[in-house]
């Protein structure tokens, strides 16, 4: 059994697309990034840098934040979606990784300066539209003669990178630029996995924030199941 502190943003739904895969039972508490839930100290004993997603192992009491840790140890742990050892398991990390230090910060900062800004700013638009842009051409060379990102098996980088992309729209990119990319988001979304951990908790309550007290509740309820 697993807790996940969730909301559903992309970085959110790479964990529930890795839980939904491995068919494992968890529970959801979902926190308002709107609202300030990820300040509440009991989520900042499990997740410091104030972010989500978070996972508590019940089997181990073990608390694990960042998305891109939690994604390999629980492949580790159940022995899926990442090879053991080897140049592929290389392969897989290393598109896991830029995702997380590449995709997701410039599709993020894409958001912010398209959707967000208080104020217009023509620069920050033009450098992280491009910038998406380029690194959707990466991903799509690379998917030019693949299955899946890293080969031919659905891994944890499909998992970290896929909710991304599925907002090409909002980051401003013609998928129709990025024929590979778009052949793979049709494939991905006729898994019935993925659109499980997609559609997880897609009634996410934007304008209910927790207290200090209901959110130990709802910890202390959850480890106790």
């Amino acid at each position: 059994m697993y807790t996940l502190f969730y909301a559903p943003t992309p970085n959110g739904k790479k964990i529930t697309l890795m839980l939904e895969a491995l068919d494992v039972p968890y529970q959801v508490i979902p926190i308002n990034i709107r609202k300030g839930d990820q300040f509440l100290p009991s989520f900042l004993a499990i997740s410091p840098n104030n972010r989500i997603p978070a996972l508590i192992d019940h089997d181990t009491g073990i608390g694990i934040f960042e998305s891109g840790t939690i994604l390999t140890y629980l492949a580790e742990k159940h022995g899926k979606f990442l090879p053991a050892n080897g140049s592929a398991r290389y392969v897989v990390l290393q598109w896991l990784h830029w995702q997380i230090g590449g995709l997701g910060p410039m599709a993020g900062q894409n958001h912010h300066f398209n959707h967000y800004a208080a104020e217009i700013v023509p620069y920050g638009i033009k450098r992280y539209t491009e910038e998406t842009a380029r690194l959707y051409g990466v991903l799509n060379k690379q998917l030019a003669d693949k299955t899946y990102i890293a080969g031919e098996e659905y891994t944890i980088a499909d998992m970290a990178i896929y909710p991304w992309i599925t907002l090409y729209e909002h980051q401003k990119q013609d998928i129709s630029q990025f024929p590979h990319i778009a052949r793979y988001l049709q494939m991905m979304a006729a898994r019935d996995d993925v659109q499980r951990g997609m559609q997880k908790y897609a009634d996410f309550d934007w304008e209910t924030s927790l207290t200090e007290s209901q959110l130990q509740g709802l910890i202390e309820q959850n480890l106790q199941r």
